[in-house]
């Protein structure tokens, strides 16, 4: 692939904004109208999709479930402090490389054994030229962002602009399909504005009372709704206090399958108190709502 050929024409990957709420909750993930109306858009005007907000409020597993919905492939790029080009982009097999340039020595000129040693064989893509590449429906992933330094925005912009990378040895490869992108951050860090600029943005936040409740019987559909319905008021009180770590949705799932799986249908003080390890993962968290729950 190389400059002159163009990116084709995206395919839409939802038919409308109600298709992407019916979609998503056939595999499980329950969207609200804000949700879908951007997961539609993003998809219609071939935008990437910047996801801010909490953690634990379902930014990954929003990407997931556009992923399944729409049977396209994930490809994950998982951002940390200290990433760089060769574990975003692409790195070159030095080792394979050395090998090539051992055994040619003496039977080839250095121009012939350098075209060689730098083509499509030697080659290691990573997450975002992996992307690129995919002749797929491809769901492209860069999750918490904010972990990543600043420089790695800039790796990101040729991306997200044109949908494109270039790999100096070998020429800029431009995509044959748009993968659908979900950028997520947890806003440890402001992103860069030419970043924000070339997405749209979606803030997810923890979801109130009745969708959470749904959430729960749709994930664990053999929990008594007046369980759910204690399990989702508690929770609350314990994101309304002063935690390191409010109880994600996540947490709140496995809570309900930790009460089922010891035989409980009632969450009473000694269940709680017995219990509290699994939604909050901070001594001083548990002490905290142990106190606010009257459960010491």
């Amino acid at each position: 692939m190389n400059a002159d050929q163009p990116v084709t024409s995206k395919s839409p990957l939802f038919g409308s904004v109600d298709d992407v709420a019916e979609r998503l909750a056939s595999v499980g993930y329950l969207a609200s109208t804000a949700v879908a109306t951007t997961v539609y858009l993003a998809d219609r005007l071939g935008k990437p999709l910047l996801v801010e907000g909490p953690a634990g409020v379902g930014k990954t597993e929003l990407a997931k479930a556009v992923a399944a919905a729409t049977e396209s492939g994930l490809v994950r790029l998982q951002c940390y402090e200290g990433i760089d080009e060769a574990r975003a982009l692409y790195e070159w097999n030095h080792a394979k490389q050395l090998l090539r340039i051992t055994a040619a020595q003496g039977r080839e000129t250095w121009d012939e054994t350098r075209d060689d040693v730098f083509s499509e064989e030697f080659l290691l893509p990573r997450p975002l030229l992996v992307a690129i590449r995919r002749k797929d429906p491809t769901v492209l992933l860069v999750d918490e962002m904010d972990k990543a330094d600043v420089e790695v925005e800039g790796l990101l912009l040729e991306v997200l602009s044109d949908f494109q990378v270039t790999v100096p040895e070998m020429g800029t490869m431009t995509a044959l399909r748009r993968p659908f992108v979900v950028l997520t951050s947890n806003s440890t860090r402001e992103l860069s504005e030419a970043l924000k600029r070339r997405c749209l943005f979606l803030h997810l936040d923890f979801p109130d009372a009745e969708l959470e409740r749904r959430i729960l019987l749709t994930r664990v559909p053999e929990l008594p709704k007046a369980l759910a319905e204690s399990l989702v008021r508690t929770v609350k009180v314990l994101r309304g206090l002063e935690l390191r770590k409010a109880p994600s949705i996540a947490e709140t799932i496995d809570w309900a399958r930790t009460l089922l799986a010891l035989g409980l249908d009632t969450l009473d003080d000694a269940a709680a108190r017995a219990t509290l390890g699994v939604v909050l993962k901070h001594h001083s968290d548990v002490q905290r709502a142990a106190a606010e729950l009257r459960l010491n």
